[in-house]
């Protein structure tokens, strides 16, 4: 298991020391579209990130029977996450509730009297200054216990909405964005992204057009890294998500005349989405104003005695609720691929 550069190949690392965990959920009902995500248990999905949630803090769930699972039968990338901290702990796992449909047991959860947000299809009806506020005000009075902090996020069909948000904002990204699927649903995702970009015009201001397409975590998170990359570092955890908040932070620093501090930020993903054939997170990084460093860690399923699991190497899932920068905290404390198997493949014993 190693980690890497996005751009250039070489390798790389997170910063030295523990990190804080934080979960960003929100539920869009962009997720409610059939067959537009796998993002958990079909019928179900709305109650993934509340699972996610209560699972990397508790390493069982409450909400429902068992823990999201694809159709396949592929568990949430948070046993990823969940396997990392029994080996290297973090300093803290906190969840943000950003608009859930059920609130999360058991679990330090911090609720910012957010609604779950409407299908863009028909209009989030997000008050996207409010949110961006909402996720400054988090970034300025975050204590950190540990240091430095990773953001994760766990956001059912969250790449629909991150596509539409950086095409209205104006990026060239049409193509760049990874899917939970090994064959994406480009028909449904496409259809959905039209209607929404439909709704949306030139005369319109870019938190109105965020209103209409985007979805809690994106602009939450957004404002939460503009605040506080001035006070610490923070490792972004995920794929094109979360380049995607990257993307809303750098469109509005004209608007709210101020910008992250970009050297306190690091993007760190799984080598699942930076290999992704079908999608290009490096181009989306590209089309930043600056120079974003980015990293991915190539952990691998191949010698898993659980045969399910090695649909992960195929393609299926590739990031989420923090699993790409688990992985690189992993590695950075010396945990080999093995040993990370291994705490993985017992916690599926266990359940």
């Amino acid at each position: 298991m190693n980690t890497y550069n996005i751009f250039t190949d070489e390798v790389d690392s997170l910063p030295d020391g523990k990190a804080d965990f934080l979960l960003a959920c929100c539920v869009t009902k962009t997720c409610n579209i059939e067959g537009i995500t796998q993002a958990g248990t079909p019928d179900k999905i709305d109650l993934t990130p509340t699972l996610d949630a209560e699972f990397i803090t508790n390493e069982k769930v409450f909400s429902l029977a068992e823990l999201a699972k694809t159709p396949n039968g592929l568990p949430t990338p948070a046993i990823i996450t969940r396997a990392v901290h029994n080996l290297i702990p973090f300093s803290s796992i906190e969840i943000l509730d950003l608009g859930l449909t059920t609130t999360p047991q058991n679990t330090t959860c911090k609720n910012f009297n957010i609604n779950p947000s409407e299908s863009i299809t028909n209009g989030a009806n997000i008050d996207a200054k409010n949110i961006i506020q909402k996720g400054m005000e988090a970034g300025e009075e975050y204590e950190l216990k540990g240091n430095y902090l990773i953001l994760a996020e766990s956001t059912p069909s969250g790449t629909t909405t991150a596509t539409a948000t950086s095409l209205a904002l104006g990026y060239d990204s049409q193509n760049d964005f990874s899917s939970t699927f090994l064959h994406p649903p480009a028909s449904i995702k496409n259809k959905t992204i039209d209607k929404a970009l439909s709704m949306i015009d030139d005369g319109m201001s870019k938190f109105e057009k965020l209103g209409v397409v985007s979805d809690n975590m994106l602009l939450f998170c957004a404002g939460f890294l503009i605040s506080a990359s001035r006070r610490f570092h923070i490792v972004l955890a995920g794929g094109t998500q979360m380049a995607a908040c990257l993307l809303v932070a750098d469109a509005l620093r004209e608007d709210m005349l101020i910008r992250l501090k970009s050297e306190n930020v690091t993007l760190a993903t799984t080598a699942w989405v930076a290999k992704d054939k079908l999608s290009n997170i490096a181009h989306l990084l590209s089309l930043l104003s600056y120079k974003q460093h980015a990293i991915y860690t190539d952990f691998s399923f191949q010698e898993t005695e659980i045969p399910v699991l090695k649909k992960y190497d195929e393609g299926e899932v590739k990031e989420g609720v923090g699993a790409g920068a688990a992985l690189a905290y992993a590695n950075a404390n010396k945990t080999t691929n093995k040993e990370l198997l291994d705490a993985i493949e017992l916690i599926i014993y266990m359940m």
